[in-house]
């Protein structure tokens, strides 16, 4: 686990844009196992999510068009949380930071790391958006 030190800028970064931070396995569940849309980002402390995937969550959760839910688990520090989402994610490997879209708890859109490193957050948003307006 990180210092919370650390990390609190990290999830206040999204808690501010209006995420719902999960702490354990039944948040989680409560939150991905029901009906409408739910959109979950594992925030993480490496590069790639402060620069790419917290900006693009946020971006993305501006649009008029949004999920039911959006929320946030941090890869690192709450590992119920993380475990339960990432069982949500299958197949796709755990991954950190990555994004995921639920419709009536099912997954219907992901955005891993590889997809996230490297690439402008305007980039990632719009994917995300696109998502959110096909789903939402």
């Amino acid at each position: 686990m990180y210092p919370e030190y650390l990390v609190a800028p990290m999830r206040t970064e999204l808690t501010d844009a209006g995420f719902q931070e999960l702490k354990n396995a039944e948040e989680v569940k409560n939150a991905i196992a029901t009906e409408g849309t739910t959109f979950v980002v594992i925030n993480s402390v490496c590069g790639c999510a402060a620069a790419n995937a917290r900006p693009a969550a946020k971006l993305a959760a501006s649009n008029n068009k949004t999920p039911d839910r959006l929320v946030t688990v941090f890869a690192g520090m709450e590992k119920e949380a993380v475990d339960a989402a990432r069982s949500f994610m299958l197949p796709f490997p755990p991954s950190s930071p990555s994004m995921a879209l639920f419709k009536d708890g099912k997954l219907v859109h992901m955005i891993e790391r590889h997809q996230i490193e490297g690439r402008p957050a305007q980039m990632i948003a719009d994917n995300l958006v696109g998502a959110f307006e096909q789903y939402c």
